[in-house]
């Protein structure tokens, strides 16, 4: 036991506040937001900031339960189902029902919830690998939103969670609501991987699940709370997409999934679990948001934004394998 208690202290992640990676990403954002300030007029003004804010905080907010996911060696490529299922049922009860807006948003929160925990009993108790399980409840999970569309788009909806929504009421000092909720979760989530126990217990499943188990972690519990976390945050992150009111499509949600993924590849977890940080995805997060608002005022073709993205995942991943190799070596 003495052995197992050793093997999880090693692998628990460095006591530093930011890791090298995340210093690398940061100085990338900087340049990049510089060159593209001087490159043209409009990048650098506040409505595009904060265009590029509102449009970045869903990928944050799943990204903070995606990290938890990826770093126990999961991964949950439905979410991008689960936000349309969302989506759909939380619009319909605004715009059929009136629901006010604390009630709309504990609703989406609940069912993204259940819908996380589907996933979460699917891997921890049928020990089914979770990209079988998540690219399966993917494809019911769309089923079920698409029968609930019943063939057609949700119009017509109330600016009802306007307060997370992109306009000037979803606005504190000037920036999106929704960008400074997801800046205040992943902070209060950074610090509980970081800090507590069962938060560091998340590193100790994803880096050897079986030491975990013998050194006392209860590991199935830490994989069901990440991925009932991950869709409690699909339901937040379906509110603030529904925040500016107008229509809900039947194609809501459809490649979020990749931009979660990669906004936490890039931002340094290991795809391998073990390692990883909530404060790495939320720059990454704001790394793929920079490029798809560059590609757009620079007049590229918008075939160039999934290419960046993807060279920027293939570096990631890239230095992790480096960095893999690095400590087996030592």
């Amino acid at each position: 036991m003495t052995t197992v208690a050793h093997t999880l202290r090693a692998r628990r992640p460095a006591a530093r506040p930011i890791e090298g990676q995340e210093l690398a990403l940061l100085g990338v954002l900087v340049v990049l937001w510089g060159v593209l300030g001087l490159a043209t007029d409009t990048f650098l003004t506040g409505s595009n900031v904060q265009a590029i804010l509102y449009n970045v905080a869903p990928i944050a907010l799943i990204g903070i339960g995606m990290t938890a996911v990826i770093v126990t060696a999961g991964i949950d490529v439905s979410v991008g189902s689960a936000l349309a299922v969302v989506m759909v049922v939380v619009a319909k009860l605004i715009r059929d029902v009136g629901v006010p807006a604390p009630l709309a948003i504990l609703v989406a929160v609940a069912l993204g919830t259940c819908l996380g925990a589907i996933n979460g009993a699917l891997v921890a108790f049928g020990r089914i690998h979770p990209i079988i399980v998540t690219f399966a409840t993917l494809n019911v999970f769309r089923f079920v939103a698409l029968r609930i569309f019943d063939g057609r788009q949700v119009t017509g909806v109330p600016d009802t969670l306007k307060s997370l929504g992109g306009g000037a009421d979803g606005r504190i000092w000037g920036l999106p609501t929704a960008w400074l909720l997801a800046v205040l979760l992943g902070a209060a989530m950074w610090w509980y991987m970081r800090s507590w126990p069962t938060g560091r217990h998340l590193y100790a499943v994803g880096g050897d699940a079986r030491a975990a188990r013998l050194a006392g972690v209860r590991v199935r519990r830490r994989l069901v709370f990440a991925y009932v976390l991950t869709g409690a945050l699909v339901g937040l992150a379906g509110c603030v997409l529904i925040g500016s009111g107008g229509l809900v499509s039947q194609n809501a949600g459809e490649g979020l999934e990749l931009q979660v993924i990669a906004a936490v590849v890039i931002g340094g977890t290991s795809i391998m679990g073990g390692r990883g940080t909530v404060l790495g995805t939320m720059l990454g997060a704001l790394l793929v948001g920079t490029v798809t608002s560059a590609v757009t005022l620079l007049g590229w073709p918008s075939e160039l934004t999934p290419l960046f993205v993807g060279v920027f995942i293939l570096v990631a991943v890239g230095v992790d394998l480096v960095r893999a190799r690095r400590r087996e070596a030592r």
